[in-house]
C-alpha cells in the first residue's frame, strides 16, 4: 500500500496559512521600534535600558517549549495549533493597547514581560505549523511565504509612529514622563491588527488530523516509539550534570557580587543554576517512574538532532547582533546622526521617528528579497545562501557607524534586510525537514533557546561595555554587532544540512 503523500498547497493556501504573521510581525515591530524609547521617556538611562528589555526573552525562554510541547500533543475542535494562535493573539492583543499607556518604569517593564510571552504563545505554533501542513520539498517556500509578511507588517508598523506624525500630524512630543500620542495610537491600532489577522488563519485554515498526518508518515497506528513510557535517560549523568550547573551558578553569582561586576551577569548565572535545577529535577521524576512533562522536554533538549545543534552558535551570534540593533538603534542614532541624548528634546524624536523608518527599510527589503531564497537555495544550497547573507548584512550593520548622514544609514539597511530574510526562511527550513514531525513544535520551541541566550548575553554584557569601554557611545555598540554576524557566517560554514531540501 502506498504511503500517500501531503499534497503542495496553491498561493492562496500558503497565504492564508501564514496571514496570522502579519499581525504578529506588526506588534513585534512597534515592540523593536518603540519599546527603548517608552522606557527613556519614563525615566530609563540609557546603560539601563538592556536589563530592561531581559523579562521578554526570559519569558520566551520558558514559554516557547512548553506550548510547543503542549500543542504537538493537542487536538480538539480548533485544532493543533490553532488554540495557541487564537489565546497568544487576545493576550498580546490587549498589551499592546496598554503598553504605551503604562504610568510608571516598572509598569512598562511588566507589560514588555507579559506582551513577549503573548507574541511567544502566537509565534511558536506558526512555525511549526508550516511542517505540518507542507510537504518537505515546499518548506523553504511555506517559510518564505512567513517572512514576506514579516517584512512586509513590519514596514508599516515601524514606521507608524513616523506616518501619524507626518501624514495625520499627531502630537510626537509630550511633556516629560508622557509617552507622545503618535507611539499610543501606534500601539492601539497595532492590537486590532494582530487580532484580526490571526483570526483569519485560525478561521480559514483546517489542520490535518492526527490520523492524517500518521498516513502521511506510513504509519498505521500510533507506533510504539511514540509512548512515553519507552522513554530512557541516564538519571546519574543527569544528577551529575545538575549538581556541577548549579554549584557553578552559585560560585558565578558569589564572584558577580564580591568584584560588583554588571548585575546583568546574574541572569547568566542564576540561568545555569536554574538549567542544573531542571536536571536534578527531571532525575528525580524520572526515578519516581515519572516519564511525562519536564522529564521528556529535558530529554529532547538533551537529545536535540545533530543539525540542530550546529545550527545554534551560528543563529547565537546573529542574534547578538540583532539585538545589540534593536536594543541601542535609537540612542545610536539620536546621539551619533541627530546628536541628541535627550528624550525630551525634537532632534531626539526626530531620530527616534527616523530608526523607525530604518526598521521598515530593513523588513520591506527583507520582504522583497523572502521569494528569491528558495531558488537561490536550491543553486547554492540553503547553508550557503545563509552565508552569503550573514556576511552582507554584517557588512551593512557595521557600516551604521561610519556613515554620518542619516540618509545614508538606508544603505545599511538594506545589507541587515538581506540577512533577516535569511535568518527568518532558512535556518527553520533546516531544522523543519530533520525533527521528528511528533516533535516539530516542541523543537521548534527549543529553537527559541538560541534567539533568547544571545539576547540575555547582549543585554548583560552589552550594557556593561557600553558603561565602560564604550564611554556611553551607544553606536559602538552596531559596530560589535556588525561583526558578530560576520563570525555567524563562519560558524554556519560547519552546519550540514542532512537533507537538503528547499
Amino acid at each position: 500500500m502506498l504511503t500517500p503523500q501531503k499534497p503542495r498547497l496553491g498561493f492562496w493556501q500558503l497565504w492564508n496559512m501564514s496571514f496570522g504573521y502579519v499581525g504578529i510581525q506588526f506588534g513585534f515591530a512597534l515592540q523593536n521600534a518603540n519599546v527603548s524609547r517608552i522606557f527613556e521617556t519614563l525615566g530609563a538611562s540609557v546603560p539601563d535600558i538592556p536589563i530592561l528589555w531581559i523579562a521578554g526573552p526570559v519569558t520566551g525562554l520558558v514559554v516557547q517549549p512548553i506550548v510547543g510541547y503542549m500543542s504537538d500533543k493537542t487536538w480538539n475542535r480548533l485544532g493543533r495549533r490553532k488554540p495557541y494562535f487564537l489565546v497568544g493573539a487576545i493576550l498580546a492583543s490587549l498589551a499592546l493597547l496598554v503598553m504605551p499607556n503604562s504610568p510608571a518604569l516598572w509598569f512598562a517593564a511588566g507589560m514588555l514581560w507579559i506582551m513577549d510571552a503573548s507574541i511567544n504563545i502566537t509565534m511558536e505554533p506558526m512555525r511549526a505549523f508550516v511542517g505540518d501542513m507542507l510537504p518537505d520539498e515546499q518548506r523553504t517556500t511555506g517559510f518564505a511565504v512567513q517572512t514576506f509578511f514579516i517584512g512586509a507588517s513590519s514596514v508599516i508598523g515601524s514606521l507608524m509612529p513616523w506616518l501619524l506624525t507626518n501624514v495625520f500630524h499627531v502630537a510626537n512630543t509630550a511633556p516629560e514622563g508622557v509617552v507622545p500620542d503618535s507611539v499610543k495610537w501606534s500601539f492601539a491600532l497595532g492590537g486590532i491588527v494582530y487580532f484580526l489577522t490571526v483570526l483569519w488563519t485560525v478561521v480559514s485554515v483546517k489542520e490535518y488530523s492526527p490520523e492524517q498526518q500518521r498516513a502521511f508518515h506510513g504509519e498505521s497506528e500510533q507506533p510504539q516509539s511514540a509512548d512515553v513510557s519507552q522513554l530512557t535517560l541516564d538519571a546519574g549523568r543527569y544528577t551529575r550534570l545538575g549538581s556541577a550547573l548549579v554549584a557553578g551558578g552559585l560560585l558565578a553569582s558569589v564572584v558577580i557580587r564580591q568584584l560588583s561586576w554588571d548585575r546583568g551577569l546574574y541572569i547568566l548565572s542564576f540561568g545555569a543554576g536554574a538549567y542544573g535545577l531542571l536536571q536534578l529535577v527531571a532525575a528525580h521524576r524520572y526515578r519516581a517512574g515519572k516519564k511525562r512533562g519536564l522529564v521528556e522536554l529535558i530529554h529532547d533538549l538533551n537529545n536535540m538532532p545533530a543539525a540542530m545543534r550546529q545550527l545554534a552558535l551560528a543563529q547565537i551570534a546573529t542574534w547578538f547582533a540583532l539585538f545589540a540593533f534593536f536594543i541601542y538603534a535609537t540612542a545610536a542614532v539620536a546621539n551619533h546622526h541627530f546628536g541628541s541624548t535627550d528624550p525630551r528634546s525634537a532632534l531626539y524624536n526626530e531620530g527616534a521617528n527616523w530608526v523607525g523608518v530604518l526598521m521598515s527599510v530593513y523588513n520591506g527589503v527583507a520582504a522583497l528579497v523572502a521569494f528569491a531564497l528558495p531558488p537561490m537555495a536550491r543553486r547554492l544550497s540553503r547553508v550557503k545562501t545563509h552565508v552569503v547573507c550573514l556576511v552582507i548584512g554584517g557588512l551593512g550593520l557595521g557600516s551604521m557607524y561610519f556613515f554620518k548622514n542619516p540618509q545614508w544609514l538606508i544603505v545599511s539597511m538594506i545589507g541587515l534586510g538581506i540577512a533577516w530574510a535569511s535568518l527568518l526562511t532558512l535556518p527553520y527550513a533546516i531544522l523543519s525537514s530533520v525533527v521528528p514531525y511528533r516533535k516539530i513544535g516542541v523543537y521548534m520551541g527549543m529553537f527559541n533557546f538560541f534567539i533568547v541566550i544571545p539576547q540575555i548575553l547582549a543585554a548583560a554584557v552589552l550594557g556593561l561595555l557600553v558603561r565602560t569601554v564604550f564611554h556611553g557611545r551607544a553606536i559602538d555598540a552596531l559596530l560589535l554587532g556588525g561583526a558578530s554576524m560576520i563570525l555567524a557566517a563562519v560558524l554556519m560554514l560547519r552546519v550540514q544540512d542532512q537533507r537538503g531540501r528547499t
